[in-house]
């Protein structure tokens, strides 16, 4: 009841009485008296003690009557008391009920808090849930907060039928697997994703990962793993710690993970092991320039921390659950921050809310919303039908009645609140955007934000539906590393310490030492390295790399006998033995080594060829004009001939003079016209136009393949002087030659893969021995080639240029390459600075320096060519275009032919006197085609005459020899046809 108190011109406040003590009433009155009006007589006091005593009684009542329709529903609390998160948790939770249930006056039911400490152990957590479904027979628990601890309780929870809501973030916990479970936090694995944006964006390729030994620290580790792989990164190491670690187990651990070259360490772990790690951290020193810290969880509870730790944690970069800033939040920071020193006296005043806190106060609206919908009643547990004293506590508890519908009605809720939209999906609370921050100072200082959809940004402003997932560093405000440091890590480093050098194994070669070269002093043991491959290792470490690296050299093997050549393929399994970091020397980056180790981008030219001696040209002696051409080539050349011969034949026996007589004198003009084409000196006329069309085919060909074999044959003649004795290798094994390689090289296994006769094979460990064999043979205890890499091939024909060619390319290598350990960052590194050592002067300067001026000749070519002899392949097509006309010229004809004479085909005779009728009538002989002679004009009769007055007068002139070469081309008779020269008819024609 509310009563309002009144004077002419004074108004007295509201006073509820229903919340009034009796005691208080006399004491309210003369307040408000005194306070308005200190005049007031005795009976106004009377009158005004009356109405508020009336007024109370009747409010005592309508509250007794609102109490009887509120029904109370028990819920439990189990948190860990004594710590930070727990009091914070507490405070929150009471706060959500009396800010809600103050916003909703109306609602019937009212939870009633059990409070129970788990005292940080999972057996307490345990048994305090026990005790509220046997004893107080909750309808929901909130809690237990961490995971190894929920782990027991949500499957208690599943058993009674008891909705357990907590905010246990460990993946391995699913509500998909614990029906009853209801993550009231977001799942741990939405981190990485977060995680691996920013490793991907400042480009590091491998971390460490630190976490503790419980299922809230293995949960995230096959989730993290995937999410660095997606944008090629690796984990590199992981570090588990446990739980109860002591810290000198720390510090050992801590120590461990300095010697490494990684120096990216991803931390996820609880906030009390979290902060004694980073004590640790700062006390051993790498919370300084060069470290890189990412933080998980534990950002969230940065505002919650000591302030030591933060201190030990400058430089720190951690993601955390984007909070959005509203007044609401403001204000009610200073309520919690009052309340919450109220109820903990003994704490600093330093501790601040987190996002933690934030969803606990909204968890516990989210039950008092779904316990309304529900209208929970009794009774609240359904027995077993056994005998309850023969069971245990556990059975004895029974299901809760109205688990199942509390369960429905809370698993996909969905409201605004102080920490944003609380959502819930399928117990499951849903993935938000998370604030990128770096620890400075007091406090994280926000740097940007990650989103699912977009990625890293700069702030939160709406984007265009065209942006794109983007993981760039410049989306990031400026970062203060470990150490107070402005510079990007480079996320890896080699130890200074003496003993974590750079362990560069070098192979103590027998020969060939202008590539690698190891020379150890016997007094001092120390090891000096020369040579191509040095020299392009010392140029890359020492001069291209942006930051030093020591290094030392080691022999391999150490024996340090000169005799005992290395395997090379045992020295690069060194380095996935992890006896070395490196392996450098003239290495081939081939297949079957890449499973051990990484190889760097090649620094020499590629491939595997054929060294073989030369022989003079001069020693082919007359027959070299056969040599243009092979013996395939000159076969078709002259079958086709007579082919043509043949066709010309045909199409002119019946209308030409000139390919009729006796059968020897056809044979031979047949043969003179189709071999006289081959100089152009066919004197035969020919009157058909099928014959015309093969002739001027034909001619074309045989120009094209004339003029290739001039330009061949004097090639030969005069441009090459040398020839190598053989040209491909397939013809050395089927010869059975020997064949030479070098010792240790992978060459001798690939020889041995295709040579059927291994001791045909022979290895050498020198240039001498490689010349020594080569110049002796095959015959003569030698070999007929060498097979090498074209490396060692230049060197040796920098030396032996005038014996030796090197010819073709036998197999494909990527050359010359550093070996270094799986997954090693210098790998990368390495290969970038080897582009600027290739690409510079520097590289050019080498080679002359190693190789030296042997003799006074240049380095032959890439691949030393010879004048090979032209083959049938190169002029198939102008054959086919021959054939074709030929073949199409000859069915016309016999078309035409057979056509005229269908009567003699369908004439009633024998097929014997059908083809004897067919051979006469293509025997006999048929007037050519008719055309118009040429009318001779008195200005031609006057030249004529002319030049016969010339000719008969002296010598010829210019002008008589070229109307004289004419006339012999283009006679009066035909234009294709000539004339024999010096003939008197050459005269006659004329007139």
């Amino acid at each position: 009841m509310y009563i309002l108190l009144m004077e002419p011109t004074q108004r007295f406040p509201i006073i509820n009485s229903s919340y009034l003590h009796p005691s208080l009433i006399q004491s309210t009155a003369l307040i408000l008296m005194a306070k308005y009006n200190t005049e007031y007589s005795s009976s106004s006091l009377m009158l005004l003690h009356l109405l508020l005593t009336i007024s109370f009684q009747i409010g005592q009542n309508a509250g007794a009557a609102a109490a009887a329709a509120v029904a109370e529903v028990d819920v439990g609390l189990i948190l860990d008391a004594d710590t930070i998160f727990g009091k914070i948790a507490n405070t929150c939770i009471s706060m959500g009920l009396e800010d809600f249930y103050a916003s909703h006056p109306n609602y019937s039911t009212r939870l009633l808090l059990h409070h129970r400490d788990s005292k940080g152990d999972v057996v307490q957590a345990a048994s305090a849930a026990i005790d509220l479904l046997k004893n107080v027979q909750v309808s929901a628990i909130l809690g237990p907060q961490a995971s190894t601890q929920a782990n027991f309780v949500i499957d208690i929870g599943n058993k009674t039928k008891v909705p357990i809501i907590s905010p246990a973030t460990s993946p391995s916990l699913s509500p998909k697997e614990n029906p009853y479970f209801i993550r009231a936090a977001l799942i741990g694995s939405y981190q990485v994703k977060p995680v691996a944006s920013i490793v991907k964006a400042f480009g590091w390729r491998e971390i460490v990962l630190i976490y503790e030994d419980s299922s809230y620290g293995n949960g995230i580790v096959p989730h993290l793993t995937d999410a660095l792989l997606l944008v090629n990164a690796q984990v590199r190491h992981r570090s588990v710690i446990s739980i109860s670690a002591t810290d000198d187990h720390i510090l050992q651990e801590l120590y461990k993970l300095q010697t490494m070259q990684t120096r990216v360490f991803v931390l996820h772990m609880s906030l009390s092991l979290a902060s004694r790690v980073f004590l640790k951290v700062k006390d051993v020193g790498m919370m300084s320039r060069g470290y890189v810290w990412i933080t998980t969880d534990v950002t969230s509870f940065i505002d919650s921390m000591d302030s030591t730790v933060i201190e030990s944690m400058q430089g720190v970069i951690g993601v955390k659950p984007y909070v959005p800033k509203s007044n609401e939040l403001d204000k009610f920071k200073k309520r919690w921050r009052k309340r919450f020193l109220q109820e903990n006296p003994d704490i600093d005043d330093e501790y601040n809310l987190n996002v933690f806190g934030l969803w606990a106060y909204s968890s516990v609206k989210a039950l008092a919303m779904a316990v309304e919908k529900v209208k929970i009643a009794k009774p609240k547990f359904k027995k077993p039908n056994a005998n309850v004293e023969n069971l245990t506590d556990l059975v004895s508890i029974g299901t809760s009645e109205m688990g199942p519908r509390l369960l429905q009605s809370i698993r996909n809720m969905r409201f605004k609140d102080l920490s944003g939209e609380f959502n819930l999906v399928n117990g499951e609370l849903q993935s938000s955007t998370f604030q990128i921050v770096n620890v400075n100072g007091k406090q994280d200082r926000e740097i940007g934000f990650w989103t699912p959809k977009y990625g890293i940004l700069k702030d939160l402003r709406p984007r265009n539906i065209k942006d794109n997932y983007t993981t760039s560093k410049e989306d990031l405000r400026i970062i203060i590393w470990p150490g107070e440091s402005d510079i990007v890590p480079k996320g890896w480093e080699i130890p200074t310490s003496t003993k974590k050098k750079l362990r560069v194994g070098v192979p103590a070669k027998c020969g060939f030492e202008e590539f690698i070269k190891v020379e150890t002093n016997p007094q001092t043991n120390a090891v000096s390295v020369t040579g191509l491959c040095a020299h392009v290792f010392e140029e890359v470490m020492d001069h291209y790399l942006p930051y030093y690296i020591p290094y030392e050299y080691i022999p391999f093997p150490s024996s340090g006998n000169p005799n005992q050549c290395p395997n090379y393929d045992d020295l690069v399994y060194q380095v996935a033995l992890n006896n070395f970091d490196v392996v450098v020397g003239d290495i081939s980056i081939i297949a079957n080594r890449s499973n051990f180790v990484d190889f760097t981008l090649p620094f020499t030219e590629s491939g595997v060829s054929m060294i073989v001696p030369v022989k003079d040209n001069k020693s082919k002696g007359g027959w070299i004009f056969m040599k243009p051409l092979t013996m395939d080539l000159w076969l078709t050349i002259g079958a086709f001939f007579i082919f043509i011969g043949f066709v010309v034949w045909v199409i002119e026996h019946r209308i030409n003079k000139e390919f009729r007589g006796p059968l020897l004198y056809q044979v031979g003009t047949m043969l003179w016209f189709s071999f006289s084409t081959l100089v152009f000196a066919h004197r035969e006329k020919v009157i058909s136009n099928l014959s015309r069309f093969v002739v001027i085919t034909w001619m074309f060909v045989v120009l094209v393949v004339q003029s290739n074999y001039t330009a061949s044959l004097t090639s030969m003649l005069t441009v090459q002087k040398l020839q190598p004795t053989v040209t491909d290798i397939n013809a050395l094994i089927k010869s059975g030659e020997y064949i030479g390689y070098q010792e240790g090289s992978f060459v001798g296994g690939l020889l041995k893969s295709s040579y059927p006769d291994p001791s045909k094979l022979k290895a050498y460990d020198s240039l001498q021995k490689f010349d020594e064999a080569l110049s002796n043979g095959s015959k003569n205890n030698g070999v007929g080639a060498i097979v090498d890499e074209l490396p060692y091939l230049r060197l040796f024909l920098a030396k032996y240029c005038n014996k030796y060619t090197m010819i073709g390319s036998t197999y494909k290598t990527a050359g010359f390459g550093f070996a270094f350990a799986k997954g090693s960052p210098l790998v990368p590194e390495v290969s970038r600075a080897i582009l600027h050592v290739t690409e510079g002067k520097r590289m050019n300067e080498i080679p002359d320096k190693i190789y030296g001026k042997e003799q006074d000749c240049n380095m032959q070519d890439d691949i030393t060519t010879t004048s090979e002899s032209l083959t049938l392949d190169s002029f198939k097509g102008l054959f086919l275009i021959a054939c074709v006309s030929s073949l199409s010229a000859l069915i016309i004809f016999f078309g035409d032919f057979l056509y005229k004479n269908k009567d003699i085909l369908t004439s009633n005779d024998s097929i014997r006197e059908k083809v004897t009728k067919i051979a006469k009538s293509f025997d006999e002989k048929k007037d050519g085609p008719s055309r118009k002679e040429p009318t001779t004009t008195n200005e031609g009769i006057a030249m004529s005459r002319m030049v016969k007055t010339q000719v008969l007068e002296g010598p010829q002139s210019p002008a008589i020899s070229i109307f004289h070469s004419a006339e012999g081309i283009f006679s009066q008779d035909e234009g294709l046809s000539t004339t024999e020269p010096g003939s008197p008819n050459q005269f006659m024609t004329l007139y």
